[in-house]
């Protein structure tokens, strides 16, 4: 049986490697797309999703989801990290088809009732989508089999302050909804991404198995890779969004720990995911009561690549 999925998501470079590598998977099934601001706008995150289905050539729904975080003001979108186009200033052309008229909140609940305790949703981007759902229906959490989601990080420094990872600051309030929840989290954050590194060698040989998926990622990334690489020393990008699709087809490239995770909303540490270790306990109560999020901390990171690479060629 294929593990029914659902991917929120903001493409993004790295979240169109997380799509076309689920999309590949035959342990996967795809139920659908939703689409948040984040990387780049919603309308262009939408139309973004839109045309990775049609560069793929499946035949999913996508659905547009929340423009603005839920109490903050938004940020400026990071062009200088996936480009204005989202996919690295490749100025590829507008897709044909058109988002579903529901919103992804709806369709999250919609797919989650239609089939009890089988889906999956990972996400790739800021939460308001789950959190909206969750204020649609809060029961759908008790129906979901499990959230994995790309954000956070636990003893990692955050890559949009010391403490912050960029898709939980980017809407702290959802965020903090989400991993205290009634469901079953699962949280990649930089404290694994950030030790696996794609180069353009994977790239290469995925881009000769596979023309159509691997010359659009690899033409993508190298904007993403120039990124890195000015900025930190380094000769490729962290893998961040494709890690999630790793973990569901198989958790075992991942060792995890159990804690209860709350994000801090305010202050000098807004978007802070803080992870209070299970059997920890603390004079603070905020951790009290809270469901234990699985968060991985170790990854086998050559297995990691190999499946992505297998999977895509």
């Amino acid at each position: 049986m294929a593990r029914k999925i659902i991917i929120d998501t903001d493409p993004g470079i790295d979240d169109a490697m997380a799509i076309f590598f689920a999309f590949q998977a035959p342990q996967l099934e795809v139920l659908g797309l939703t689409t948040t601001f984040g990387n780049v706008s919603v309308d262009l995150a939408t139309q973004n999703a839109i045309t990775l289905t049609e560069i793929a050539k499946v035949n999913v729904p996508v659905a547009k989801g929340v423009a603005v975080p839920s109490k903050i003001a938004p940020r400026p979108h990071p062009d200088f990290v996936h480009g204005k186009d989202g996919f690295g200033n490749i100025d590829w052309p507008a897709p044909q088809g058109k988002a579903i008229d529901k919103s992804a909140a709806q369709f999250i609940v919609d797919t989650v009732r239609e089939f009890p305790g089988e889906v999956t949703i990972i996400a790739l981007g800021p939460l308001g989508n789950l959190a909206k759902a969750l204020e649609l229906d809060p029961e759908v959490a008790s129906l979901v089999d499990e959230v994995v989601l790309m954000g956070g990080t636990a003893i990692e420094y955050g890559n949009v302050s010391p403490v912050a990872e960029a898709n939980i600051m980017n809407d702290p309030h959802a965020a903090d909804i989400v991993f205290t929840a009634p469901w079953q989290v699962t949280m990649i954050g930089l404290d694994v991404t950030h030790q696996v590194l794609l180069d353009n060698t994977v790239l290469e040989r995925i881009k000769k198995a596979n023309p159509v998926e691997g010359s659009f990622l690899y033409d993508c990334a190298q904007h993403y890779i120039h990124f890195y690489s000015s900025r930190f020393d380094m000769d490729g990008c962290y893998f961040h969004d494709a890690s999630t699709i790793a973990y569901v087809m198989d958790p075992s490239i991942f060792g995890v720990e159990l804690g209860a995770v709350r994000v801090a909303c305010e202050g000098i540490g807004i978007g802070q995911t803080i992870f209070a270790p299970q059997g920890m306990t603390f004079p603070e109560p905020h951790w009290n009561d809270v469901p234990m999020t699985q968060v991985c901390m170790e990854v086998d990171s050559e297995k990691l690549l190999a499946l992505f690479e297998t999977t895509l060629s």
